[in-house]
């Protein structure tokens, strides 16, 4: 049920907040050739400071999916022609969510964007079970937990300042080209898989990774690999720039299972960092799991400074 139909007229939330609002707020799902609307927005919208949230280069990745598939996970908020958030439907029950920054603290938007995340009916959500992830969104967060929600996971938010430029600590590396998308597959199917990797898996996922390379969003992306004396790929990241004097995101980035523990997600968590720099950006973030001791330690030694941690939000069944 949408939460307006409980308020008073003069309270029904809209664009300007909650007293004399001109038009409404729309929940809407874009097209195809909409999806550079919604990327820009997510440009605009990043911040050297604080909690990292959606970025373009989350839209990125998902495009291994197809741009169709890709349009089809976005929820836009809008009014009036402004875009005012953007949700990203990332796998079974996940929301993760990206507000204007000036707009967080806007009552009329966070008590439609709870009201929208709260209902499994209201297109934004499917099922019971939903995890929101919405960092920096502290309003909204705070209206979520009042609804019920609970706290989740803990995440911290690593960010390097790009003002100086980025040395190197010593293999080699390599920007992967389609012709070359296989190298950057295998490595990123043993450090997030480490299983065997068939016929079959790398044949999809190389189609995937060349769907994305293909897609709407590549052109403000680099994949990267490092490689081993004995010129083995060994690990890789992918980064995304926001533009000339924004903040980039690294995401992912992997060390092949059988060559950990030697210091590879180091240098090329430092080849992300410098490729940033390269393509403008001011900073580079990345966000991980509290409770990967590895990963923190990594993105630590490789110069990153961390933030306070966040949390996502979930709900069960009721």
């Amino acid at each position: 049920m949408n939460e307006s139909a409980y308020l008073p007229k003069s309270l029904v939330p809209g664009c300007f907040g909650w007293l004399g609002a001109s038009m409404s707020i729309i929940l809407s799902t874009p097209k195809v050739d909409e999806l550079s609307s919604a990327a820009e927005a997510l440009k605009r919208w990043q911040l050297d400071e604080g909690a990292l949230q959606l970025h373009s280069g989350d839209l990125g990745w998902h495009s291994q999916n197809g741009a169709e598939a890709t349009a089809g996970a976005i929820r836009m908020w809008s009014c009036d022609g402004e875009v005012l958030a953007i949700g990203l439907l990332d796998g079974p029950g996940l929301v993760r969510l990206a507000v204007a920054p000036d707009r967080r603290e806007d009552a009329a938007l966070a008590h439609r964007l709870a009201a929208d995340l709260d209902d499994p009916a209201g297109g934004v959500r499917a099922g019971d079970d939903a995890i929101v992830e919405a960092r920096g969104a502290e309003l909204l967060t705070q209206l979520l937990l009042k609804r019920g929600w609970e706290r989740d996971e803990p995440w911290t938010t690593f960010h390097r300042t790009l003002s100086e430029p980025v040395e190197g600590s010593g293999p080699r590396v390599e920007t992967i080209e389609p012709d070359r998308a296989e190298v950057w597959v295998a490595v990123h199917w043993s450090a997030f898989r480490g299983s065997v990797c068939t016929d079959a898996d790398r044949h999809r996922t190389v189609g995937r990774w060349l769907t994305m390379a293909g897609g709407p969003f590549y052109g403000d992306a680099r994949s990267l690999a490092v490689f081993d004396e004995n010129d083995d790929a060994v690990a890789v990241a992918a980064v995304w720039s926001a533009g000339p004097g924004r903040p980039g995101l690294l995401e992912p980035m992997g060390v092949h299972h059988g060559h950990r523990g030697r210091y590879y997600g180091t240098a090329v968590t430092l080849a992300a960092a410098a490729a940033l720099r390269d393509l403008g950006s001011s900073s580079a973030g990345v966000c991980v799991e509290s409770s990967n001791a590895g990963a923190m330690a990594t993105y630590a030694s490789a110069g990153f400074t961390p933030s306070a941690e966040v949390t996502d939000l979930r709900r069960g069944p009721r």
